[in-house]
């Protein structure tokens, strides 16, 4: 079952993100002192007294303003709202009402939902005195906290929880797993309407604007019953290149959702080709051991078969070292063959989790043997006794050999290739030990 949402919002600055921190004991959500550093809806799983929830951090809400970037702050928290259970709203207890609190307050109460006013930065006791004028926002008795410190956030939740027992939401085990995806990829490869089109949801604001897109944001769907976790993450490019400290958080948050990914789509712009950035975007995700897809992005407006053909072959020549990904040309914008990553996201997990029966390996073992590839250093002469799968996400295979020390990464190559060649592993790295056997 899903969890219930929480929804944290208020203006810019109020400390929304330190709260959803504390209260999900992480540090997922940015934090900085900059302006507009959350843009996006992000999802934070926390308990209380066993009450399991979902925080729903999202942007300031600026309401006197016609920024393009705030209108979409904006509708993204107000979609929040609209998915809530039970509402947050943060005002900065420091500071005297604005005539935006005072607007969203009246938006909220529209809403009908049940609503916590949580006055934050209240960092001692002297200036609780100063919490009567926040009445006048007519949302009940203001809760006062710090977020930073977490003076008062265990009275807040205990109301927190109240609320929600109050609801009788049938919602309270935690979220069945689903595949783990990341999209990753350069800034303004299409990372983030690609997330919008599979979770057929406007989650994540799209933009012209490179970096946009700051932290790695959560969507459960269930596609032909299947449970999913689209995770849609920062641009990344080279941390020499990053020079806003905010960025650097995303790019952490980014590295962070391609640990935990099964499976990794790398967002290819195909009307710039492949760039050195996508190869070392590649690196990454084959370091880290996930699945991965390749996805030609934009496919529709490249110039002529010419130009894709020369795209497509420049993937291949240069992107060897993931040989074992596929090639999926799509249009995010418009939706063109998105549907097929469905399948084709499921048979590369398939294969990320497999597990080859030793038996299988063995006789695939025998056929090398026979063809009498190994390796020699001076009068040593590789033997391999027997091999077997010891791992799984990705597979890890344990050969038991005479000398582990004399195996080159050549041979390491030819294994591999002759490996998949005999098994479909399409979509996910293997990984080989060797160990001596006497």
């Amino acid at each position: 079952m899903a969890l219930p949402l929480v929804a944290i919002v208020g203006s810019p600055n109020v400390g929304k993100s330190t709260l959803v921190n504390r209260i999900a004991q992480t540090s997922d959500a940015i934090v900085h002192e900059m302006r507009g550093v959350t843009r996006d809806r992000s999802y934070h799983e926390a308990d209380w007294n066993g009450v399991h929830f979902m925080c729903v951090d999202t942007g300031g809400i600026e309401v006197s303003t016609d920024d393009d970037f705030q209108l979409s702050i904006r509708s993204q928290a107000f979609e929040a709202t609209n998915q809530a259970d039970v509402i947050l709203f943060v005002i900065d207890g420091r500071s005297q009402l604005t005539t935006d609190d005072e607007e969203v307050a009246r938006i909220l109460q529209r809403s009908k939902k049940p609503i916590l006013l949580v006055v934050n930065k209240m960092d001692n006791t002297r200036m609780e005195e100063s919490i009567w004028e926040f009445y006048q926002l007519g949302l009940g008795t203001p809760w006062p906290v710090s977020a930073l410190h977490g003076t008062g956030t265990g009275d807040l939740l205990d109301a927190l929880v109240d609320e929600l027992r109050a609801l009788d939401l049938d919602k309270g085990e935690k979220d069945e797993d689903g595949i783990n995806v990341a999209i990753i990829g350069r800034p303004n490869a299409g990372k983030s309407s690609l997330t919008n089109r599979l979770t057929d949801a406007d989650r994540s604001i799209v933009s012209p604007v490179a970096g946009t897109t700051r932290d790695a944001i959560d969507s459960l769907v269930e596609h032909d019953g299947k449970l999913f976790r689209i995770v849609d993450t920062a641009g990344l490019r080279r941390k020499s290149q990053i020079d806003e400290s905010v960025e650097y958080y995303g790019f952490v948050r980014a590295m962070r959702a391609i640990d935990r990914a099964d499976v990794a789509l790398l967002m290819i712009d195909g009307t710039l080709g492949l760039t050195k950035e996508d190869q070392r975007v590649a690196n990454y995700a084959s370091e880290r051991g996930c699945a991965l897809i390749v996805v030609l992005n934009k496919w529709d407006i490249v110039d002529g078969p010419e130009e894709k053909e020369r795209v497509r072959i420049e993937i291949e020549d240069f992107m060897q070292f993931v040989g074992y990904a596929p090639v999926i040309a799509i249009s995010a914008l418009t939706g063109k063959s998105v549907e097929r990553l469905w399948g084709v996201i499921e048979t590369c997990y398939e294969n990320f989790s497999m597990t080859l029966p030793t038996s299988k390996l063995n006789r695939w073992l025998a056929e090398i043997h026979e063809a009498g590839h190994t390796v020699t250093q001076g009068k040593t002469v590789l033997r391999i006794k027997y091999v077997t799968q010891t791992d799984t996400c990705p597979p890890q295979f344990t050969f038991f050999c005479n000398r582990p020390d004399i195996v080159t990464d050549n041979y390491k190559r030819f294994l591999e290739n002759r490996l998949r060649k005999s098994f479909d592993l399409t979509g996910t790295p293997v990984r080989f030990r060797f160990k001596k056997k006497d």
